[in-house]
């Protein structure tokens, strides 16, 4: 049972203080194998059939390049002290989208997405998917519009 502490554990481990330990996220009681991911080429389909993209980068990353008509809640904060939780992160999600929406959760290579995810089902969202490698993946496919 892999949950959302167990794969920030890893990403410390394989990429090398990718996100700091002391912000290690537990995000409760579902395990992150309960989430529904798609590919990239799934992805797009499902958002021209009318699904929404919520990317969960920084904003910095955002305002680089993203899905177009995506949304932007960031799911964690760079700080001084490393990568930090949005604490308001379901409320603000809760201002753009409705628990009925299909929503694709994204981020730069799957792990916020999925971590996100794990809290959007939480909290009562029906019909979340994370989007598999993340923004990176969609990038490599060159779906991009606005490189």
């Amino acid at each position: 049972m892999m949950s959302c502490r167990n794969i920030f554990a890893l990403t410390k481990l394989r990429k090398n203080s990718f996100i700091p330990i002391r912000t290690i996220i537990d995000v409760g009681k579902r395990p992150a194998g309960d989430v529904a991911s798609v590919g990239v080429d799934t992805a797009k389909d499902l958002l021209s059939s009318g699904h929404r993209f919520l990317d969960v980068r920084t904003t910095e990353e955002f305002n680089e390049s993203h899905v177009h008509g995506a949304l932007n809640v960031p799911y964690l904060f760079i700080t001084q002290e490393g990568r930090v939780k949005n604490p308001e992160f379901l409320t603000q999600v809760a201002s753009v989208c409705s628990k009925e929406d299909h929503i694709i959760v994204g981020c730069k290579s799957g792990i916020r997405s999925l971590c996100a995810c794990v809290d959007l089902l939480n909290a009562g969202y029906e019909h979340v998917t994370s989007m598999e490698g993340g923004y990176s993946a969609w990038l490599d496919k060159e779906l991009a519009e606005d490189k």
